[in-house]
């Protein structure tokens, strides 16, 4: 796994998660959504096919909360995500994937870097230095993930940069010659680098969990908000909690 991630920048594990163990952190997943949902209505309605923040407090209770830290800190988890990251690799961020209520709303092309702000000099320096990288488990079948094999590792061919950017008259929905599509059943696992060209396609009745690591380096730290994190006392209940330890270590 660790080869062709370093290769391709993503790889899939069919069937990595049982019925029995998606269902430990399922009932969460899908209050949260609920709530969400009718806190955010009119974006939900018009523009939203994901939410983040699931681990905080505002919409989970305890029990919900500390079933999902079971979840992303178990030993099956940390076994896959190690080799990726072998230096303390930290939490960052959960979020939830459906379609969009809108269904005429294309789906777009990007990089997750592509959103901090930086100029496309420094975004080309964080392409080589840095790792976020998402484990993505579908609850329902669903059409997955289009992505730009290698391109985690690479800057943008033209063609590439002009479809992402909405360069020169194309538009960030349309097909890339360099894209492959990467459907996805529910409980496989898919993990792919952040930092890739990607876009969701979207279609069936889409339900995806993702958690999002990376490297803990304090300026991708800095995204992580205080209230997604486990408490002293959830940590001595998570099975493999470093990746939470090395996350609150690196907070200012």
């Amino acid at each position: 796994m660790k080869s062709e991630y370093e290769k391709n920048g993503y790889f899939v594990v069919e069937e990595a998660f049982s019925s029995n163990e998606l269902k430990k952190l399922e009932g969460a997943i899908q209050d949260f959504h609920i709530s969400w949902v009718n806190d955010n209505s009119e974006f939900y309605n018009n523009k939203a096919v994901n939410c983040a923040y699931l681990t905080g407090k505002k919409y989970l209770d305890r029990k919900q909360r500390l079933a999902v830290f079971q979840f992303v800190g178990s030993r099956k988890v940390m076994e896959i995500l190690e080799p990726l990251i072998p230096t303390r690799p930290a939490f960052m961020n959960t979020q939830l994937f459906f379609n969009p209520a809108n269904a005429g709303q294309k789906n777009y092309w990007h990089r997750d870097l592509q959103y901090i702000g930086k100029p496309i000099d420094e975004q080309k320096v964080i392409l080589k230095t840095t790792n976020v990288i998402h484990f993505r488990i579908p609850l329902k079948p669903e059409p997955g993930l289009e992505l730009v094999p290698g391109s985690h590792t690479r800057w943008d061919s033209d063609e590439e940069f002009d479809v992402r950017t909405e360069s020169n008259g194309r538009r960030c929905f349309e097909d890339l010659s360099s894209g492959k599509k990467v459907a996805l059943n529910r409980g496989d696992l898919l993990v792919f680098s952040a930092n890739m060209i990607h876009r969701d396609l979207y279609g069936f009745d889409r339900l995806a969990f993702d958690i999002i690591f990376c490297d803990s380096n304090p300026e991708l730290i800095k995204y992580v908000e205080h209230d997604c994190l486990p408490s002293n006392e959830d940590l001595q209940k998570i099975e493999n909690p470093r990746i939470f330890i090395n996350t609150i270590g690196r907070m200012n």
